[in-house]
């Protein structure tokens, strides 16, 4: 990797876009040793100001786009992944097995099935849909709730797609905006993106080779251990 990478500066969406064109991953917050983030590379003034420079809103911009496919993949932390790559990590990481399949095989929790064919049957829906269409919109339910979508985000199952203003009945803003989710599938689909379908030796072979060619070692390691290539 280019070490200027690690200390460059992004002002602009275009940047940021730029720079995950070159390295494929790029996290939110720092994660990966010695590899970019968003946070590491912007100010803390550019964040939550609605402007242009905020990478806050970049973040969604993303996925709304279909340049990247974003969610908290890795560990429960947000992660950006460039579209030309998301295929091929998709195919390294995550378990063929269908989620019924693997909720019946005891590696997905119920509350997880429950709201990922929430989101197949409504997809692009917003938070607060989500909690009402899962029936745990309950005070007590949200623990439960968050677990499951942020389950089914490391499973690779759904990814945020995007945000959704609150509004009232007469479609005035009103309110805090929510992510929106899509399962992975259909986020692929709308974007053009088709699935490896190759073998998952091969793909987790050419991911590390791709990592070990734009990475630092020590971010391709953790890269590799995390995703066991």
């Amino acid at each position: 990797m280019n070490e200027d990478l690690l200390t460059m500066s992004l002002d602009t969406y275009e940047q940021a876009a730029a720079l995950l064109a070159k390295v494929g991953i790029l996290p939110l917050a720092p994660l990966a040793p010695r590899h970019p983030s968003l946070v590491g590379l912007t100010a803390s003034e550019q964040w939550h100001t609605d402007l242009e420079t905020d990478p806050w809103t970049w973040r969604v911009r993303f996925p709304a786009t279909g340049a990247a496919a974003y969610g908290k993949f890795i560990k429960g932390k947000a992660v950006l992944i460039d579209r030309d790559w998301f295929p091929l990590v998709l195919r390294a990481a995550a378990d063929a097995r269908s989620v019924d399949q693997r909720y019946r095989d005891g590696m997905l929790s119920k509350a997880a099935q429950l709201v990922y064919h929430a989101v197949k049957e409504h997809e692009g829906i917003d938070t607060r849909k989500l909690r009402v269409a899962c029936g745990m919109q309950a005070k007590e339910d949200k623990r439960a709730f968050d677990k499951a979508v942020a389950e089914l985000q490391s499973t690779w199952d759904i990814v945020i797609s995007g945000i959704k203003k609150k509004t009232n009945s007469a479609g005035e803003v009103n309110g805090w905006s929510a992510a929106a989710y899509e399962t992975t599938a259909h986020w692929m689909e709308s974007h053009g993106l088709e699935a490896d379908t190759g073998a998952r030796s091969a793909a987790a072979g050419e991911l590390l080779e791709r990592l070990e060619q734009v990475c630092t070692p020590e971010a391709a390691a953790y890269f590799q251990k995390i995703w066991s290539l």
